[in-house]
């Protein structure tokens, strides 16, 4: 899980809303990583990775494309390049292919909305045969698996691909 409780404290002076979050300790990793921008912090995430075991037989590392294309850097691709690194698999940061903007689907609770927010939006790089191949999907948070569903049936249906392996860092709490 990403956070393990948050308790609301009311509106500060700014009139933003403020909480008390207790984060799991991945979640603080992420957290630091991605809205405090704390590099320091890959070498932990990808050592908690690294753990996981097997994942060293991989074909390919494939990071899910980033909602916001304009954050300062994408930790997803930050880890996974770090992670190719320490295992010696190839990064394919460029194998799925985002084909139009999407809002960030965390904000979005309704299913069938994330659903059809995510048809169609992904495509493979054909210059890449996967056929009967080992795939890693890394991605940074679970919320419904939505993005996750949507990229690996694709991986199997166009790209032919054996197995997919999917690594996400935290999970958020789900408001059902």
């Amino acid at each position: 899980m990403h956070t393990k409780s948050s308790e609301y404290l009311g509106v500060d002076e700014f009139g933003h809303d403020r909480f008390e979050t207790i984060r799991s300790e991945m979640g603080e990793l992420v957290y630091k990583l991605k809205y405090k921008s704390d590099l320091s912090v890959v070498p932990q995430i990808v050592n908690a990775i690294v753990k996981i075991g097997g994942i060293e037989k991989m074909d390919y590392i494939i990071p899910v494309p980033p909602s916001n294309i304009h954050r300062r850097f994408q930790l997803v691709f930050i880890i996974a390049e770090e992670l190719s690194k320490k295992i010696d698999v190839e990064l394919a940061t460029d194998l799925i292919l985002k084909i139009r903007e999407t809002p960030e689907l965390k904000n979005i609770t309704d299913d069938k909305e994330r659903n059809n927010i995510t048809r169609d939006v992904f495509s493979l790089n054909d210059t890449y045969d996967l056929s009967g191949l080992e795939v890693l999907i890394l991605d940074d948070l679970y919320r419904s698996g939505t993005t996750l569903r949507a990229i690996t049936s694709l991986l199997h249906e166009e790209g032919k691909v054996k197995n997919v392996y999917v690594v996400t860092l935290t999970k958020t709490r789900s408001t059902r």
